[in-house]
């Protein structure tokens, strides 16, 4: 399909979110749209992939609107194949989930108008290929995204959220156009093409790279620019949290790709070093943050920080390995990021997905007062538990294909030649460990927690299953994360045109190789084969289940069960989400949120109960977003002034206006 086509398929997104505007509230409205943002979604996705697994020659397309001298300009090449196969297969499954969840939603006429204009922002961005049309399309998808995080705007929680977030895509959209500026130079070239002849010196790539870091990975949720993120995408509905997680951050990731790999020219040997070091910050101090989470939605917006990280960690290695002449390694990095972009984009769903059917059941989102759902929710603990393993990167699933592949990059490092990459890269690599580590305990914690033991509370006791659109989503997505993982050859070798366009070089074809494995450098180096592992899981599973039922000790042996101390086993004698994040707390609260406890325990003899109190710290709350967020408002505070003026001092600011700009053309000339 060319360009014109997906243009047209976000005409019939717009056209669907007019249409929502006049059918108003209502079941059948919420079902309309929906469905019709499926079948668009699924006929963009289909299209998309087609063009990606046939590697098709670029297309573009260029129309007499946007900037006088440009036009808009569109392109869709291999890179913006894959990201837009994500993007709208994201949107795919979103819409199926909210065919269910979209009946119970409170305020319908505020989401739906915005939704399928989010999805129709999000591809224009992919198929932009000038300046103007992307920095519009960007800003219109936060605008709409924006919309979507407000539509419970009564909830004080989700105004500062909504504030938060409107601020930070401020600041991310106008460092974006401050590198695009620098890119097009005094000549005033914004088309992609031209951008791509120039190349910048070496002082201007350089400030571009800073800014799209601070533009593209502020939309990613790169640390320090993350505390919008954990903000904004639980205040959302749940299948809006997921196309933001799981998607929009991708579109920021696709942003980076093509302004970096793309358009900024040769690769300096130090681009990937910054990279590389934002990425293993943000990966270990995402986890850390979502480990002492008690909301279960919040907890999956800090683990979206934290894989972004990974990605951004392959791209660091990427840019090093191409600046030094590693094609292949290079390759492998770039590889293994895209990799992880599709794998997070399915897991993430998937468990923002399970997040919205437990609130659904039970209208609790607080792990504390969660518990047993299990028993009571089957189908939704099932995929819950195949999401939390696949985040976990725990094979055989996806997840564990794609950091694999991350490390198996780290380990040609040592060909490099200079010592710092040497020490810097293993150190990244040390991180990303750590980061994997903390990540099983995260959702570890975040399972057993929400779906294990007994219920905590009525609302958990009364938890039933939930719709069959809502399952059917999660259950493909369980599959697809099973299935990307037992065959990550033919996903590698999908990915090759992208990978080649970007980095000049690709790995060899993963599909050739027995038995379905993958030997990405080398087979007598490293190789893994997903379907094995698999195999063995499973019959080990049957195994050991046949040993208990049939070769073990019939005799009934009976015994008090554990109490911990407690003669009446209440529930709330269970783990809580905060004594199970106690000891990881206390060793990394001071290095990464600051953390103080408080005990008050009253002397022998007073009735009064012991309380005990944690109070932690965004350290990058308070050092970036709280004098930026407290400026906006100051600032807002002092214009708001300008509407109270009499005529005369409104006649007075004109004057003075025309006089400075008078001014400014006579310096200019």
């Amino acid at each position: 399909m060319p360009p014109a086509g997906f243009l047209l398929g976000d005409a019939a997104l717009l056209a669907l979110g007019a249409m929502a505007i006049v059918l108003g509230r209502g079941r059948s409205a919420s079902a309309f749209l929906y469905s019709g943002a499926l079948i668009v979604s699924l006929l963009l996705f289909g299209a998309a992939l087609s063009r990606l697994v046939t590697a098709a020659e670029p297309s573009t397309l260029v129309l007499p609107i946007g900037l006088p001298w440009v036009g808009a300009h569109f392109r869709i090449d291999a890179l913006a194949s894959f990201f837009l196969s994500v993007v709208n297969f994201g949107a795919a499954s979103a819409s199926l989930y909210a065919l269910g969840y979209g009946r119970r939603e409170h305020e319908p006429s505020r989401v739906l108008p915005f939704f399928p204009a989010f999805l129709a922002g999000m591809n224009l961005v992919l198929i932009a290929d000038d300046a103007y049309s992307f920095l519009v399309s960007w800003e219109f998808m936060s605008l709409a995204s924006w919309a979507l995080v407000m539509a419970h705007h009564r909830e004080d929680e989700n105004l500062r959220a909504g504030l938060v977030y409107i601020v930070m895509a401020s600041i991310g959209t106008f460092a974006l156009l401050l590198a695009f500026g620098l890119l097009a130079g005094p000549g005033g070239h914004y088309a992609f093409a031209q951008m791509r002849a120039d190349a910048p010196s070496p002082l201007v790539a350089a400030t571009v790279l800073g800014l799209v870091l601070v533009g593209a990975g502020s939309k990613a949720g790169l640390v320090p620019l993350h505390v919008w993120l954990p903000l904004a995408h639980p205040a959302a509905p749940s299948h809006v949290s997921a196309l933001m997680s799981g998607v929009m951050t991708k579109v920021a990731v696709y942003g980076f790709i093509r302004v970096v790999f793309d358009l900024l020219g040769p690769i300096d040997w130090w681009w990937g070093i910054p990279v590389m070091v934002v990425g293993a910050a943000t990966a270990v101090i995402g986890v850390l943050f979502a480990l002492v989470q008690t909301d279960l939605k919040r907890v999956l917006a800090y683990s979206t920080i934290e894989n972004i990280g990974v990605v951004f960690v392959a791209l660091g290695l990427s840019l090093v390995f191409m600046a030094n002449g590693f094609s292949v390694a290079a390759a492998l990095a770039m590889t293994a990021a895209l990799f992880h972009v599709l794998n997070h984009a399915l897991f993430k769903s998937l468990l923002f997905f399970g997040a919205g059917a437990v609130l659904t059941s039970t209208g609790e989102r607080d792990m504390g007062k969660l518990g047993g759902l299990l028993n009571l929710m089957p189908a939704t603990g099932l995929f819950m538990l195949v999401g939390c393993a696949a985040i976990s990167a725990l094979p055989p699933l996806n997840g564990f294909v794609s950091e694999w592949l991350v490390f198996q990059a780290i380990l040609l490092s040592p060909s490099l030649l200079s010592w710092a990459l040497k020490l810097l890269i293993p150190a990244a690599g040390a991180m990303l460990a750590l980061a994997a580590a903390l990540a099983g305990a995260c959702f570890v914690r975040a399972f057993g927690i929400a779906f294990l033991g007994r219920p905590r509370s009525s609302a958990a006791e009364n938890a039933v299953e939930v719709d069959r659109f809502s399952l059917t989503a999660m259950g493909a997505l369980a599959v697809l994360c099973l299935l990307a993982g037992i065959f990550p050859g033919q996903v590698i070798d999908a990915l090759t045109p992208v990978v080649r366009d970007l980095t000049g070089a690709n790995l060899v074809s993963q599909s050739a190789i027995p038995w379905v494995s993958i030997a990405p450098v080398a087979e007598s180096r490293s190789s893994y084969n997903g379907l094995l592992v698999f195999f063995f899981i499973g019959m080990s599973a049957l195994l050991a289940a046949y040993v208990v039922h049939r070769l073990a000790s019939r005799a009934i042996r009976r015994a008090p069960a554990w109490d911990c101390g407690f003669p009446d086993a209440s529930p709330l004698t269970q783990y809580s989400p905060d004594s199970f994040s106690q000891p990881i707390r206390r060793v990394y609260g001071n290095f990464a949120f600051r953390a103080t406890e408080r005990l008050d325990m009253p002397p022998p003899g007073e009735l009064r109960p012991a309380r005990f109190k944690v109070e932690m710290v965004d350290i990058a709350w308070e050092v970036f977003y709280a004098p930026v967020i407290g400026g906006v408002n100051r600032l807002a505070t002092w214009f708001n002034r300008m509407q109270f003026l009499t005529i005369r001092q409104y006649l007075s600011l004109v004057f003075g206006a025309l006089v400075f700009l008078l001014l400014v053309l006579a310096s200019w000339a």
